[in-house]
């Protein structure tokens, strides 16, 4: 499994975008933002991205260099088309349109179609939280992407359907940021790609029996990832209901459908800002998240456990490891990766 340290791996992913005809600026977004997720320990949003990236750009599946398409905007709601440009050069530019409504008005809300894929999206509400906002934000699949099964059921009728919140703090930022299934699709993958089980509790096979086999998920006879909630799974299916919904509905694109491949593509989302400053006040605001954060991290443990974890710590704490020891890619992926830089002709890093 080769390791590589953050730096090294950002500029070689810049160079497979730019190769791929993707302007430079745009490369230089898109590969920073999958080497983060990568130190944060989400290797399901990372680099493993990169071939189906260069592959939907090579189809035409996605498009280089387009702009955002304004539908409709007031002062507080700006809905645009991406046009299949990249996720994340999309997802910042709507971001950076949010920004001042929110500071002007106090709430700004946005939605995205037509949206390659976005990413993880815990580092939007980062994004926020340095600005002192906080943020809610969720992405469907554009329609696709189809892989969660309803609880009792045995065919997938929605896709992962991520909810992220974020709230700022006067030191690092509280952010939840988690699918509404078991496991994201591309913690899936990223076991497939390993030739690793999955954890048990994530899969169903076609016939709605538990299975650790990844494959599932992409040969026929399809299994399926399961809602997340165990025993209660019927509570993350509403959630990611109502999520795939308010994606669809609100932003002019599909809702989950079998008019749209199983496979996934892009992503339909909905952004909102908070601006504490025209509610409570920031400072009231500061103060309460960090009486919050500190009474809960003073919470006594059980046996076994050194401390309370918070949402955004474990990211905190992967990026320190990783920053330190560099980032691993599993041989699979780094094989899949290798094969779209020979054919861009580019020489892999050491």
């Amino acid at each position: 499994m080769p390791t590589f340290n953050a730096p090294t791996l950002t500029t070689f992913a810049q160079s497979l975008f730019e190769a791929a005809g993707v302007p430079a600026a745009d490369a230089s977004i898109v590969a920073r933002s999958l080497v983060d997720a990568n130190l944060c320990g989400h290797d399901s949003h990372g680099v493993m991205r990169i071939p189906q990236y260069i592959d939907f750009l090579r189809k035409g599946t996605y498009k280089a260099g387009v702009p955002l398409t304004v539908i409709h905007e007031t002062p507080a709601v700006l809905a645009v088309d991406a046009n299949w440009g990249l996720g994340q050069v999309q997802a910042y530019r709507l971001l950076d349109r949010l920004l001042p409504k929110a500071k002007s008005l106090g709430i700004a809300a946005g939605t995205l179609r037509n949206c390659g894929h976005t990413g993880r999206l815990g580092e939007y509400a980062e994004f926020a939280a340095r600005e002192k906002m906080a943020l809610f934000a969720t992405v469907n699949s554009h329609g696709a992407g189809r892989r969660v099964a309803p609880p009792g059921g045995t065919e997938g009728r929605l896709s992962t359907n991520p909810i992220c919140l974020g709230a700022p703090t006067s030191g690092a930022p509280v952010v939840m940021d988690f699918g509404t299934s078991a496991a994201a699709e591309g913690k899936v993958r990223a076991q497939f790609q390993k030739k690793e089980p999955t954890p048990e509790g994530w899969l169903i096979d076609h016939t709605g029996k538990p299975t650790t086999d990844p494959g599932v998920l992409y040969a026929e006879p399809r299994g399926n990832i399961v809602p997340f909630g165990g025993a209660q799974a019927y509570k993350g299916f509403g959630l990611g209901l109502l999520l795939d919904l308010l994606c669809g509905g609100l932003s002019g694109g599909p809702c989950s459908s079998p008019a749209f491949p199983i496979a996934g593509q892009g992503n339909a989302g909905v952004f909102v800002l908070f601006n504490p400053a025209l509610f409570g006040g920031v400072d009231h605001f500061l103060k309460e998240s960090d009486g919050l954060t500190s009474y809960v991290r003073s919470c006594p443990t059980c046996a076994g456990v050194p401390a309370i974890t918070l949402p955004g710590d474990p990211e905190r704490q992967a990026k320190e490891k990783r920053l330190v020891d560099g980032i691993p890619v599993p041989d699979g992926t780094w094989d899949l990766i290798a094969k779209s830089a020979r054919e861009l002709n580019l020489t892999l890093p050491a």
